[in-house]
């Protein structure tokens, strides 16, 4: 686990993790707290391909660190956060996004896969939240979101390895939630439940992008500002479970 921003700072609104700071929504989250005054810490395996991200928020105004961590691997998420809340400060938020959505049959699903995608998907997030509650709890504050997908409700073809190991982690999310809460603790499962404008849906699905038409697909933008949104909630009216989906989209 490695910091590939030496440029310590303290925050001004309290530090944000986002666990998984991928191309997309990983993105979009950080630079949306950002925009909101808090000094936040990307985390994904390549901790360089953090450096546009971090430099482009910089320019923003914002306060930014890439950090290189394997969410699978305990020490390193241990190591992680101690490193974190020791050189930059008390994390308010921690948000796990870590995807794995990989499709394949069921007949053509090897134990070695099934086992990774649930490690990314499910005991990665295990990992994540265990360690957020731990310097939380003892605080008696924080937030700790998890991001979901149509595969945490349901179960589609050729998706069973991803849907187990994310309807694993929204019982991870519900349990954590039911403990954390009554120590002032908000715990959160966003649903995505639509594609999401990315370079990824834009390449592989032309047609079913066209099909959507305006608006038809999830804004990356849009859906951080629900991240923010969840984290700003009074906690007499706390949301566990937030569904996204387009104004076009059945469900």
């Amino acid at each position: 686990m490695t910091n590939i921003d030496e440029k310590i700072a303290g925050p001004s609104k309290g530090a944000v993790l986002v666990m998984g700071a991928g191309d997309a929504i990983g993105s979009a989250i950080a630079r949306k707290f950002a925009q909101q005054g808090h000094t936040v810490c990307l985390v994904r395996r390549d901790g360089e391909k953090l450096a546009p991200l971090v430099e482009q928020i910089h320019a923003q105004g914002g306060i930014a660190h890439g950090f290189a961590c394997d969410a699978r691997k305990e020490e390193e998420v241990q190591t992680l956060f101690k490193e974190i809340e020791a050189s930059v400060g008390a994390l308010e938020v921690v948000v796990f996004n870590i995807g794995a959505n990989v499709p394949m049959s069921i007949l053509a699903t090897s134990s070695k896969k099934f086992y990774k995608i649930w490690e990314m998907a499910c005991f990665a997030g295990f990992l994540t939240g265990r360690e957020a509650a731990q310097y939380m709890v003892k605080r008696q504050r924080g937030t700790i979101i998890f991001t979901g997908a149509t595969a945490s409700v349901r179960g589609g073809s050729i998706f069973a390895a991803f849907s187990s190991a994310k309807q694993g982690l929204k019982a991870l999310a519900q349990s954590m939630a039911r403990e954390l809460g009554p120590k002032n603790i908000h715990v959160a499962h966003v649903v995505i439940d639509a594609m999401v404008d990315t370079d990824f849906i834009h390449s592989n699905f032309p047609s079913q992008v066209k099909a959507a038409g305006p608006d038809g697909i999830v804004n990356p933008d849009d859906l951080a500002a629900n991240y923010v949104m969840l984290h700003n909630q009074p906690r007499n009216a706390w949301t566990f479970e937030l569904d996204v989906r387009p104004w076009s989209e059945k469900w």
